[in-house]
């Protein structure tokens, strides 16, 4: 069996926080190549229906039909995951229930955004779709008192040695998970 290759990637130094808070989906506070689009849900007195992904079309349109993978992680009220981050693979986040603290950072060197952060809530309360490039670390934290669910395209199959880690409390990014009381 073939170990797997840890990735090293240049991480900024940042100052404690949260980074910038991204209220709306045009925000100029955006990561580089990250996007942001609001979906649609239907809510009847039966419950509600979305649509998650069409093939060819919105955020993800652009993902190979033959290597596109689609998976669901169900994630239980405070539980941290981060950091991650891939080299070629892109991540199409669609919160299907429950709210979520998605936390972004930029490690690519040579982009326009190098080391900035930014913290997204999602989820039922502000259905929104996170595209999110190779290069830019993210994780969250399922905030509330239910249980949260993430459904997320990728535009390639899984490959352990694309995907690279850092702990949720890596000095360098600094990121403050707790309360912030605002």
């Amino acid at each position: 069996m073939n170990p797997v290759k840890e990735i090293v990637i240049e991480r900024p130094k940042c100052d404690k926080g949260i980074g910038d808070i991204i209220l709306s989906p045009d925000s100029a506070k955006l990561i580089a190549g990250v996007i942001c689009a609001p979906f649609a849900i239907w809510p009847d007195d039966r419950g509600y229906f979305m649509e998650v992904q069409r093939i060819g079309v919105g955020l993800a349109g652009h993902f190979p039909k033959e290597t596109t993978q689609i998976s669901a992680a169900v994630n239980y009220p405070g539980i941290i995951k981060a950091f991650h981050y891939h080299r070629h693979q892109t991540d199409c986040w669609t919160p299907a229930n429950g709210m979520f603290q998605v936390v972004l950072a930029d490690l690519r060197p040579e982009s326009v955004t190098f080391g900035r952060r930014n913290t997204l809530y999602v989820g039922q309360l502000r259905p929104w779709q996170i595209l999110i490039p190779p290069g830019v670390a993210h994780g969250y934290k399922v905030v509330g008192t239910g249980p949260a669910t993430l459904i997320y395209a990728t535009d390639r199959f899984y490959n352990p040695a694309d995907e690279g880690r850092i702990p949720h409390n890596d000095p360098h990014l600094n990121y403050d998970w707790e309360l912030q009381h605002k």
